[in-house]
């Protein structure tokens, strides 16, 4: 509802088109789906070839030095096990292992986002309808991303859960797809900020970016130019973009903000889970689900 009554708001409409029911089964049909939000102006991306891209590109301009773990960075020097690099200039940009860097650990927390992938299905994709391609995303806290394949495969993915979450979030968004076997599943950790929007910063001649939360493709690019114009020392319209320099409310100290996250993100799972099935979610989940408005913080909230 606030993507369609913002894009109504801001004169374009076309943007952010409500669907009903029965236009959203148009599109995509399942019986736990009541309304939905067309955004045209959306694609998906393979990230392995995303990233193998990016690396051909990079490989062609600078020398590139891979698996070489950082132990220490300081103003014009990085150390690893096997050596040093000295330069004028740092960017730290390292997605989730930024969280256990000093400088940006109280700022930062690390979740999970998994998927799993079905088998090709293209019958199954052909009895529910959902034949055009589009990308889909439900509107929880912890959602859940799924979109289909040039093979007729489903790939379903859970930020914040595990491959349990992502197999069951198949089977009960898409009933249709229930015998449909699960061939692949992966996973990994994501950066998430205190109030889920990215930052971009200098600590002296280091400069950071962090934070995606799980929304990094577009807004890397964006918060690229603002890193380079630091570097460049640019006072242009990119370093005074408001990513930039600005502040995050910082998250408790360790392990209070280990075991913190831990107890959020397992509150409010619990909590969709109970709405998923009908039923009332414990005290002890509505408690730990209101921690982050206690903080200040949008870690997770509900």
């Amino acid at each position: 509802d606030r993507q369609a009554e913002t894009a109504q708001a801001l004169g374009v409409p076309d943007e952010a088109v409500p669907l009903g029911a029965e236009q959203l089964a148009e599109r995509i049909r399942s019986p736990r789906f009541r309304k939905g939000v067309f955004v045209r102006d959306c694609a998906t991306v393979q990230p392995a070839r995303l990233v193998r891209g990016l690396r051909r590109v990079a490989i062609g301009r600078v020398r590139l030095h891979e698996r070489s773990r950082a132990t220490r960075i300081d103003d014009g020097r990085i150390e690893t096990a096997h050596g040093r690099v000295r330069a004028k200039d740092v960017v730290v940009a390292v997605n989730a292992a930024a969280a256990g860097w000093k400088p940006l650990h109280r700022r930062l927390t690390v979740f999970g986002s998994y998927v799993v992938l079905t088998e090709p299905v293209p019958e199954l994709l052909e009895r529910i309808g959902w034949t055009g391609g589009e990308a889909v995303i439900d509107g929880r806290m912890f959602l859940h991303y799924f979109r289909t394949t040039n093979d007729g495969r489903v790939l379903m993915g859970s930020a914040g859960g595990t491959r349990v979450h992502a197999e069951r979030g198949l089977r009960m968004l898409l009933p249709q797809l229930r015998e449909a076997r699960i061939t692949h599943h992966w996973g990994g950790p994501i950066d998430v900020s205190s109030d889920r929007l990215p930052f971009v910063g200098s600590h002296g001649r280091v400069h950071y970016v962090a934070g995606f939360t799980g929304n990094g493709v577009g807004p890397a690019w964006l918060a690229a130019q603002s890193v380079a114009s630091l570097v460049l020392n640019r006072d242009d319209e990119w370093a005074r973009l408001p990513l930039v320099q600005r502040k995050v409310h910082r998250l408790p100290l360790r392990p209070l903000k280990r075991i913190g996250g831990d107890l959020v993100r397992r509150s409010i799972l619990s909590l969709e889970e109970a709405e998923e099935e009908g039923r009332r979610p414990s005290s002890l989940a509505r408690v730990g689900a209101a921690l982050p408005r206690l903080t200040r913080t949008r870690v997770g909230l509900r």
